[in-house]
């Protein structure tokens, strides 16, 4: 692996076969691979050639420092020019709240996943933006959020939350379980993408459970008090810290009431998959597709 300097010949670089790369590279590196007959380069995660750039197409595009950044609030495809990894961001629609005068449980967060090294082809792969689920009515269970997918990535939707003496529903996160007199458990949580929501104890006119959020499970309701929504997780996949995947408060109970907080991080805005909350909003934000590779 010579490099060669020659004031008449110039610069002979270091070569290798792709089985005999540098066992430890370092960024930049950079040899002539006589099994590709290409240039290439040591780009902190893979080795690339240098006569290849890794593009897409799809989705809102920015930059943030060596990134290129696909942001994707509706469905949508991303389209590579050739085969490669990124880093990936999938979040679902958060469930709705439980709606009755008083003991709903809150929404559930939608599903969070998100890893790096994902490897790509050169085709168009699907991205679907699940939407919120909506608060129930004057009375009744919360709605699931939709499921977003990219690829063969798919978040699940937030569990709806409960109503009087019912449980709250499964979900990426589960939501809250209803309140009243019965004990009613919270839904339970899609591996690896969240966590289940709070439950509500037996009682006299006991407030509704939180919905479980990516970052923690659901509070439980305690006498009249609803209970917290689970936290959410901070990703900057996009540039800018930013929560996802929070889960709702619970509602209040009929004796000493007071609505249960939302989970940290939880914000009454589109496309960050929060579960239904009893403060502000009831329905569940929609999810989100977020999708960066070196550029």
């Amino acid at each position: 692996m010579t490099i060669i300097l020659d004031p008449y010949t110039g610069i002979s670089n270091a070569t290798w076969t792709t089985a005999g790369r540098p066992s430890s590279p370092v960024a930049g590196q950079r040899g002539f691979n006589t099994t590709l007959g290409k240039m290439e380069a040591y780009v902190g995660t893979q080795w690339r050639a240098m006569s290849d750039v890794f593009s897409a197409t799809g989705g809102t595009i920015t930059t943030d420092g060596a990134y290129t950044v696909h942001s994707f609030t509706s469905s949508g495809t991303f389209t590579p020019n050739m085969a490669g990894e990124v880093e990936y961001l999938v979040v679902a629609g958060g469930g709705g709240i439980g709606r009755a005068s008083y003991y709903g449980g809150g929404g559930g967060a939608g599903g969070y996943r998100t890893a790096t090294g994902f490897a790509v082809a050169a085709t168009g792969l699907t991205v679907t933006i699940g939407a919120g689920g909506a608060a129930a009515a004057a009375s009744g269970v919360g709605s699931d959020g939709s499921d977003s997918v990219f690829s063969t990535i798919t978040s699940v939707g937030g569990g709806g939350g409960g109503t009087t003496d019912t449980n709250g529903r499964s979900g990426g996160s589960g939501g809250g379980g209803g309140g009243n007199d019965a004990a009613n458990t919270g839904g339970a949580a899609e591996s690896g993408q969240g966590n289940a929501g709070g439950n509500a104890p037996s009682g006299s006119a006991i407030a509704g459970a939180g919905g479980g959020g990516a970052g923690a499970v659901g509070g439980n309701s305690s006498g009249g008090t609803g209970g917290t929504g689970g936290a959410g997780l901070q990703s900057s996949i996009n540039g800018t810290a930013t929560y996802y995947s929070a889960g709702g408060g619970g509602v209040k109970g009929y004796y000493s009431p007071a609505m249960g907080a939302n989970g940290t991080g939880w914000a009454n805005t589109a496309n960050r998959g929060h579960g239904g909350g009893a403060v502000t909003n009831g329905d569940g934000s929609s999810g989100i597709v977020i999708i960066r590779y070196l550029t």
